[in-house]
């Protein structure tokens, strides 16, 4: 067989960091600015009848920066 704590490691982590973005999720209303998001100007709504589509750029966007500046900290120590 081989050594299994590598893999043992790496789904702890992933279960730890899934746990984490779960509780954000939770948490989400609650913090301020938060509601907006995906309602923020540049993000896309078309509407035809029964259809809606929604294309959420801006908001994209902006999460993409804030997790490339968290991830960018926490590599750094």
């Amino acid at each position: 067989m081989g050594d299994l704590s590598g893999a043992g490691r790496i789904l702890l982590i992933m279960g730890l960091v899934l746990s984490a973005i779960g509780a954000l999720l939770l948490l989400a209303p609650r913090i301020p600015g938060m509601s907006r998001l995906g309602r923020l100007p540049g993000d896309i709504i078309v509407e035809r009848g029964p259809v809606t589509i929604f294309v959420p750029l801006v908001s994209s966007i902006v999460i993409s920066v804030l997790l490339t500046i968290v991830l960018n900290l926490i590599s750094r120590r």
